[in-house]
């Protein structure tokens, strides 16, 4: 099958049948992955600060510096004890995020992988989203190579996919003038992959964009995939508009078949990516289960812990046995992975 261009991923994202798509998308999986397997990680999502300074109008869960109230910062103790629960519960990897700190210096940051690495080495530290490194460097007065590489040497080998939203300057000065350009974001995400990481990519639909700017966001990340080979996985989610100021303003109303659609034109179109990863949590656990049969092999993490989406009035819990039983129950067998998708017992 010879690669989509832009101009036809636009034609096919407006035109093309769901049905169509699925069945081209089930066809590219297959051929990618096993089969009869969906793959899942255990995991935990918890925060280590919710002050920001990027004020994006669809965020729901970020503080102002000075807000005494609800505003927090975690100390290193205190962190600690995340990874502490995350051991007791199983999990293999911790996906620790916060907001943009104007004050956190390295010795922070430095000490929390240190402590992951040598306290709880069974957790791989899946730290800071591409937004959090670019304001780590602008604190610190470091380039973005040199906090990679700092990281990198403190023993962190992966990156989360987050603060991605559309990869579509236009549209991002729309929803969050204030985040760091979609030209940085990449450029952390290439940098990583240089320097020896793996990531993640990820989307967030549904409130400002268009088909040309999804096209867009998808032929970003797959240039980049081209060139270093470091995304192991594409998540797509819907945005989430409670309790956020762009959600005063958007009347949009995101469906399951929307999600579908996504899922199976991701999984097409992105045909350098060994994994699309669908998802019961940010989707609902119905809707999750039904998207496995749309071109996604992974089916993400427990995420015991998960704070942003809550802020925003969406909360979906489980446990390993219930990911475990949607996954057989959509027809598939379930096969623990760990951060890098490599299989956990066999």
């Amino acid at each position: 099958m010879s690669r989509i261009s832009n101009e036809q991923g636009v034609e096919l994202l407006k035109n093309a049948s769901l049905f169509d798509l699925q069945q081209q998308a089930v066809a590219i999986r297959n051929a990618k992955n096993p089969p009869g397997e969906v793959t899942y990680v255990v995991d935990t999502n918890p925060n280590y600060t919710n002050i920001c300074t990027a004020d994006c109008l669809f965020c729901a869960f970020y503080r102002e510096p000075g807000d005494d109230k609800e505003g927090y910062t975690l100390t290193l103790d205190q962190v600690r004890q995340f990874f502490v629960n995350a051991r007791s519960l199983g999990a293999t990897t911790v996906l620790l995020q916060g907001g943009l700190h104007p004050d956190l210096k390295m010795d922070y940051y430095l000490a929390i992988i240190r402590m992951c690495k040598t306290e709880f080495p069974e957790i791989a530290p899946h730290f800071w989203s591409a937004p959090e490194i670019g304001n780590i460097a602008e604190v610190c007065g470091l380039s973005i190579r040199e906090v990679l590489q700092q990281f990198y040497d403190a023993g962190q080998r992966s990156l989360p996919g987050g603060g991605a939203e559309i990869l579509s300057q236009r549209v991002r000065n729309r929803i969050s003038p204030k985040k760091q350009s979609v030209a940085q974001w990449l450029e952390i995400h290439e940098t990583a992959h240089q320097i020896g990481m793996v990531s993640t990519a990820t989307m967030m639909y549904g409130h400002r964009e268009d088909p040309e700017s999804i096209v867009e966001h998808l032929e970003s990340i797959r240039a980049i995939q081209d060139r270093t080979g470091g995304f192991t996985a594409f998540v797509p989610w819907s945005y989430k508009k409670d309790n956020t100021l762009l959600g005063r303003k958007v009347d949009r109303v995101t469906t399951a078949e929307d999600y579908y659609r996504i899922l199976a034109f991701s999984r097409i179109y992105l045909d350098n990516f060994p994994h699309i990863q669908a998802s019961w949590f940010s989707e609902g656990k119905a809707t999750g289960m039904s998207s496995l049969t749309y071109g996604a092999d992974d089916f993400g993490g427990t995420l015991f812990e998960e704070n942003v989406h809550a802020e925003a009035g969406f909360v979906n819990k489980t446990t390993v046995e219930g990911v475990r039983a949607m996954i057989s129950e959509a027809g598939y067998t379930p096969v623990q992975r760990n951060t890098y998708y490599q299989r956990v017992n066999g």
